[in-house]
């Protein structure tokens, strides 16, 4: 049962102090450490938290003081952040995976003076940056293996913070209630990164208070009980995730659990068979590719099946029903193996979703939601309606969120602007940009183009900047279609082309999990990446792929040209962000011969272009592209000539 917020409960420590007396021994977390479950009640959380908090003030921090956070999702990644909250000091999350000059410009211009690090990969980076982080007073690690060959008078450990931390408890046994009772909700409690695709990303303060009633609205459309179960396994620093593991189970207790790894995630979500699950576009279109690829494995029999179940899966949902028959012969049990089978909610969101991608799990049987929001307004605000099947709409705003349609043109079609109870108080340190972003009378310009359909629901349709029109008068939302080619399992990225063009092509990066295995039960020969997506095998199998996305869009829409990268986009290149957005501004820039070559008729073009690899280094790449007409493009050039 939801739990109101009182006003004197108005921080996120203050109701973890309240869950804590009221509920010491209810099961507030885990996390699966060495192949085992670890339990974690409300009391060893707030007990946690306490020493962190004492440990962080004997190191000096103060209020209003930043404090960084970088690691995998982990409870101690939590603790830390409450522990920062409740000496009323403000938490910026850092990306796990960022090159060192990503997290120093975060650390610079946030001036944070602590930063709690995982591990040696972790501290590594922060050393690499030397003086370039001088506002930096102490780097925190909690793992401490390989660790002993550093002697930077920065670094302290975790168990030299906690012994610091009982040193001044034993001094003031109070302190930790005395300085929770200090806050107040309208303290910024996190700075959290924006998605930065077309610049460094800016910093969204986020208050308490207004972030617990954002939450109150949320649970009012969606609710949650103590018994519900959440796995962690979006990254941390994303304002959804902060939503669904830090704020959401102070309000309503649901337990949230944290897999060992990222190779582990999956499986780990088996045993634990989460009530609600939130994931990334990305990684619902990977599990759906995943589950075409185990068929494709399979005989034919159980391919027939299959192909028979999702057929009148689709035809039940475009009914608004289920479909019973399908469900007894595949998707009971295949639910069961994702770890999907006690679902009540399922979401998605950070960007849209395929159609495809959607009716086909939607098919299967999980109660998927595609959720809208940003940052500054503190995550979604708007949601789909109970079990109605829709796949179209990002559903009806949350209560007390208002949404409208700014300037819109004939068809409804507009900006889509937003308020909520959780409207981010500005961006820190830039007021002009703050200003640029809101309107006079405090809507949230989100930049996103779309409009409300017949029943009220908010229809999503791409980046303003983003919707594009040919040479020849056409409008077209390069996203949409990108979206309808990623539900092939061969595809695992692309990036539509065609703004002042007379026609439209496409950058495609092949999915290597998938072509690999299709390569390999071929006999297809290949030794890597670039390797694979140059075969012209290959092209022939994508030709077919981008063949069934044309069939379904307007003459207009359809791709004509293509090539297949020889990289995947990398965040670590800038060419998509952590959150796997697409750069459009850096892909015309770097891969801007490719595209003249793409447009020129050439068939095929050297490419050479710099890479960043994982250790940060950089080098250079080289690779011959082919270039190929998609199958009814060609014939039409054949017949022409």
């Amino acid at each position: 049962m939801q739990q109101p917020v009182l006003d004197e409960l108005d921080t996120f420590p203050k109701l973890l102090l309240h869950n804590a007396a009221n509920w010491p021994d209810e099961v507030a977390m885990r996390e699966k450490e060495y192949g085992i479950w670890n339990t974690y009640s409300w009391r060893d959380y707030c007990d946690r938290v306490r020493e962190i908090a004492c440990g962080l003030k004997a190191l000096g921090l103060e209020r209003g003081e930043v404090v960084a956070i970088i690691g995998r999702n982990r409870p101690n990644w939590v603790w830390s952040e409450l522990a920062a909250h409740s000496l009323g000091a403000i938490t910026m999350g850092i990306y796990e995976d960022v090159l060192a000059q990503e997290a120093g410009y975060l650390l610079t211009y946030s001036g944070a003076r602590i930063i709690v690090a995982e591990d040696e990969e972790q501290v590594d980076k922060m050393l690499e940056l030397g003086s370039g982080i001088p506002e930096v007073r102490w780097i925190v690690y909690h793992d401490d293996r390989g660790m002993r060959k550093y002697d930077d008078p920065r670094l302290v450990s975790w168990q030299q913070l906690i012994e610091r931390g009982a040193a001044l408890r034993a001094e003031r046994p109070k302190l930790f209630e005395e300085e929770v009772a200090t806050g107040r909700g309208e303290d910024v409690a996190m700075l959290c990164t924006t998605s930065g695709t077309t610049a460094n990303p800016k910093l969204a303060m986020l208050q308490h208070k207004p972030f617990l009633r954002h939450m109150t609205a949320y649970l009012a459309v969606d609710p949650r009980e103590p018994t519900d179960e959440y796995v962690s396994i979006l990254p941390l620093p994303w304002i959804m995730e902060q939503v669904y593991v830090v704020a959401m189970p102070l309000l309503c207790r649901i337990r949230v659990s944290f897999p060992e790894s990222a190779e582990t995630a999956m499986q780990d979500l088996r045993e634990i068979g989460p009530t609600h699950i939130l994931l990334a576009p990305r990684v619902w279109e990977q599990t759906a590719a995943d589950i075409r690829a185990r068929i494709m494995d399979a005989n034919r029999v159980n391919q027939a099946i299959f192909d028979f179940a999702l057929r009148i899966g689709y035809e039940a949902i475009e009914k608004q029903k289920r479909s019973w028959l399908a469900d007894m012969l595949l998707f009971g049990a295949l639910r069961d193996r994702l770890g999907f089978s006690r679902l009540k909610s399922a979401a998605t969101g950070g960007a849209a979703l395929g159609p495809d991608t959607f009716k086909f799990f939607l098919a299967m049987g999980v109660p998927l939601k595609q959720l809208y929001g940003q940052t500054e307004a503190c995550g979604a605000y708007t949601i789909q309606k109970g079990s109605e099947i829709d796949f179209d709409s990002s559903g009806v705003p949350f209560p007390d969120c208002e949404v409208r349609i700014a300037d819109p043109d004939e068809q409804g079609l507009g900006e889509i602007q937003a308020r909520t109870p959780g409207m981010f108080k500005g961006y820190f340190e830039n007021e002009e940009a703050t200003r640029e972003t809101m309107t006079e009378d405090g809507f949230l310009k989100t930049g996103d183009g779309g409009y409300f359909d017949a029943e009220g629901r908010l229809v999503v349709i791409d980046r303003l900047k983003d919707m594009a029109t040919t040479s020849t008068g056409i409008k077209f939302s390069p996203q949409y279609i990108e979206n309808k080619l990623k539900f092939s399992p061969f595809i695992g990225e692309a990036v539509v082309l065609g703004n002042g063009r007379s026609w439209l092509a496409a950058i495609v990066c092949i999915r290597y999990s998938m072509v690999s295995k299709w390569a390999e039960n071929r006999g297809i020969a290949f030794t890597n990446y670039q390797n694979l997506a140059a075969n012209p095998q290959v092209y022939e199998l994508l030709a077919e792929e981008l063949e069934k996305v044309n069939a379904s869009l307007p003459e207009a829409q359809r791709i004509r040209r293509f090539v297949l990268l020889h990289k995947e986009l990398d965040p670590d290149d800038g060419e998509v962000t952590r959150t796997r957005k697409v750069r459009r501004g850096v892909i015309d820039e770097r891969y801007g011969p490719l595209i003249e070559a793409i447009y020129g008729g050439l068939p095929e073009v050297r490419f050479r272009g710099e890479v960043t690899f994982e250790d940060g280094r950089k080098g250079v790449l080289e690779a011959d592209l082919a270039i190929r007409d998609t199958s009814a493009h060609a014939a039409a050039r054949a017949e022409a000539a």
